[in-house]
């Protein structure tokens, strides 16, 4: 064999090798791109496929010590928020003060949905913090938060005078999205 086809068989002895090795690093590094463009997005800002349509239908019983239960019923005819809760929730706690705010300037019925919670918690928490809701249903199984597509507490909707959801909020609500997003948008809605 000549020096030059040995050469020749060599180097296409060793493209394989290359190749083995700058397959896997090419899909290492695409993964890390797309994990790196996931880490940049705000989690609140994923879209609900169930903005424009009506809220689910539900009908769940008033928390303990409390005489009105919600329903997809109750949502009707007013704009008004829905606000998913829990006592073992700190974000919960952190938000709080805005809705009994709002509840004591009547700026807009606040309606709790208190998902996955134990009925003594969830009247102890409310006791103990005030309770800015019109009606709050009891949510114990959490099947309720799941037809509203709930990824965690607390959440907030905004819901329309025809028992549509207009907003979702992920998260606990600050005065920021409280005076710059919330209140045009129901504004807006009672227009």
């Amino acid at each position: 064999m000549s020096e030059k086809a040995s050469m020749e068989a060599t180097q296409r002895a060793s493209r394989p090798q290359a190749f083995k090795f700058l397959v896997p690093l090419a899909i290492f590094v695409a993964i890390g791109v797309f994990l790196g463009i996931g880490l940049t997005l705000d989690p609140r800002e994923v879209p609900s496929p169930l903005i424009g349509k009506p809220v689910p239908e539900f009908d769940l019983p008033p928390v303990q010590g409390r005489t009105a239960g919600l329903s997809d019923e109750n949502l009707v005819g007013e704009v008004s928020l829905v606000n998913v809760f829990a006592s073992w929730c700190t974000a919960c706690r952190d938000e709080h003060p805005l809705f009994m705010q709002m509840y004591q300037e009547n700026v807009v019925p606040i309606h709790g949905l208190n998902y996955k919670d134990q009925p003594n918690d969830a009247a102890a928490w409310l006791d103990a913090l005030g309770d800015p809701y019109t009606r709050t249903g009891a949510d114990i199984s959490g099947r309720v938060g799941i037809d509203w597509g709930v990824y965690g507490v607390p959440e907030t909707f905004v819901i329309d005078r025809d028992g549509r959801i207009a907003y979702k909020h992920i998260g606990a609500i600050n005065r920021r999205v409280l005076e710059e997003t919330m209140l045009p948008l129901i504004e807006k809605l009672r227009e």
